[in-house]
């Protein structure tokens, strides 16, 4: 199996960051549909549910293969031989960032079911807010993988 992983690393790779690309895109969108959506739509209208299809489109047909993806390959990356330096600190750095990542996928997959039933308490502000966390965990993995720092 190792050998197929180092004779495959190109193409996972690659693989992984189209994967993440993608999986990043709809992370920082969809807080975004989710401010227009709470300020500018009144619950039950038309606009309401156009949102609603919009947002449930991005997360299952997107963001949901795209994180699936990410973590398939992520998986194959590290058990590739000598990618992975275990002694160090960066890959737990960036570990612990991806979980962190996961974890705001599916804060973001329950804020949808909330909108959905109708039952979002949260204002534009929160989701501004919240719309940074994937900035700050992308600039830990990259910093991570990249230059290595610890």
């Amino acid at each position: 199996m190792t050998d197929f992983l180092a004779l495959a690393y190109p193409w996972v790779k690659s693989l992984h960051v189209i994967s993440v690309i993608a999986w990043m895109a709809g992370l920082f969108y969809l807080p975004r549909l989710y401010v227009y959506h709470v300020e500018s739509v009144e619950k039950g209208s038309k606009t309401d549910e156009m949102f609603q299809t919009m947002e449930r489109r991005l997360l299952r047909a997107i963001m949901n293969p795209a994180m699936i993806a990410t973590w398939i390959f992520g998986v194959m990356l590290a058990f590739t031989p000598g990618i992975v330096d275990w002694a160090a600190i960066w890959p737990y750095a960036k570990g612990a960032s991806i979980v962190g990542m996961t974890w705001f996928h599916h804060w973001l997959g329950r804020r949808r079911k909330e909108f959905m039933r109708g039952e979002n308490t949260r204002d534009g502000r929160t989701y501004r807010i919240m719309n940074e966390v994937p900035t700050i965990l992308l600039v830990v993995i990259v910093v991570s993988v990249i230059a290595r720092p610890f």
